[in-house]
C-alpha cells in the first residue's frame, strides 16, 4: 500500500509535488533511465523506489504542473527524522529540459524545506561535470561545501561530486532579496 496514495504534497502557481504511487513507478524508471537523464544520477531498481514510498524518512514526489496535466519529473528527498534538521535532496530529475521546470522544482523544494518542514539545511550532491544543474543550484542560493573526488565508479571510471547547501537564514536573505527585486520600493538589506 502506498504511504500517502498519491496525496498532494506542496505547491506553487505553477508546480506542485505530490507523493509518489506505485503506479507512477515505470514512468520514475523511464525518466531516470532516459539518455539525457541516466549519466547525470546513479539509477535505482524498481525495488529501490518502491521502498523509498514506504520509508518514513523519505519523501518520493512527482513533479506536475500546478493544474495536474503535465507530469515534469520527480524528487527524493531524505531526512525527514534527521534530528539535526539537515534534509537531502537526494535526486531531483526533469523530464524536459529547457523550460524552467527545473528551476520551478527547486524553489519549491526549498519552500517547502524551510517553511514547511522549518529545515535548518537543505543539502545535495550533484555530479561535478553536471554544470547545468550546477549552475541552477548557485543560481538559486546553494553553496559550494566540498568535492568528494572519485567517490563514484561508473563504467570503469571514476566521478567525483560536489556538496552544496543552503542554510535557513541564507534562504530567508535570498528570498528577502528576490522580494525585493519583485516589489517596487521594498526596500533591500
Amino acid at each position: 500500500m502506498d504511504k500517502k496514495n498519491g496525496v498532494l504534497i506542496y505547491q506553487s502557481e505553477e508546480i506542485r509535488m505530490r507523493y509518489t504511487t506505485r503506479k507512477d513507478l515505470d514512468v520514475v524508471l523511464s525518466t531516470e533511465q532516459s539518455e539525457e537523464n541516466s549519466r547525470f544520477i546513479v539509477p535505482w531498481s524498481m525495488e529501490q523506489h518502491a521502498s523509498a514510498l514506504e520509508d518514513e524518512n523519505m519523501m518520493h514526489a512527482v513533479l506536475e504542473s500546478s493544474d495536474g496535466t503535465e507530469r515534469v519529473g520527480y524528487v527524493i528527498v531524505s531526512g525527514l527524522q534527521n534530528p539535526n534538521d539537515s534534509i537531502e535532496l537526494t535526486r531531483i530529475v526533469i523530464t524536459e529540459k529547457g523550460r524552467g521546470w527545473g528551476r520551478k522544482a527547486l524553489q519549491l523544494i526549498k519552500e517547502w524545506a524551510f517553511e514547511e518542514r522549518k529545515a535548518q539545511r537543505l543539502w545535495l550532491d550533484v555530479k561535478e561535470y553536471n554544470t547545468r544543474a550546477r549552475h541552477i543550484y548557485e543560481a538559486e542560493g546553494f553553496i559550494v561545501e566540498g568535492i568528494l573526488r572519485n567517490c563514484l565508479k561508473t563504467d570503469g571510471k571514476y566521478e567525483s561530486l560536489v556538496l552544496m547547501s543552503v542554510l535557513a537564514h541564507e534562504y530567508a536573505a535570498w528570498r528577502k532579496k528576490g522580494a525585493a527585486q519583485l516589489v517596487p520600493g521594498l526596500k533591500k538589506e
